[in-house]
């Protein structure tokens, strides 16, 4: 049984960090999913890969990995900084601009 430990991404649809913070343990599915002839549901019979545990450190991630005899594999991202400018976004609408307002 394998395990991935990572911190997720934020969202493409945000420029927020939420839901980022955290470390996942995810298991890797050992089973190919298939489809449902009846129904066309894509299911599997590995109910392991449904499991998503949440740790606030990587360290606790790997110490729970270590206990339950799990092999996990640590996926470090790339951290960015943040872009955040001085005004923000209201510094669009300031009405004491010195230049003139383009794109």
């Amino acid at each position: 049984m394998t395990a991935r430990i990572y911190r997720p991404a934020r969202t493409a649809m945000s420029s927020g960090t939420a839901k980022t913070r955290e470390w996942v343990l995810e298991h890797v599915a050992s089973t190919a999913r298939e489809v449902d002839p009846l129904m066309g549901w894509t299911s599997s019979r590995d109910t392991q890969s449904q499991v998503r545990l949440t740790f606030p450190t990587k360290e606790a991630a790997l110490e729970y990995a270590e206990a339950h005899g799990i092999k996990a594999v640590v996926q470090d991202r790339n951290s960015r900084k943040p872009v955040i400018r001085p005004g923000g976004y209201g510094e669009n609408f300031a009405t004491n601009r010195r230049g003139a307002w383009t794109h």
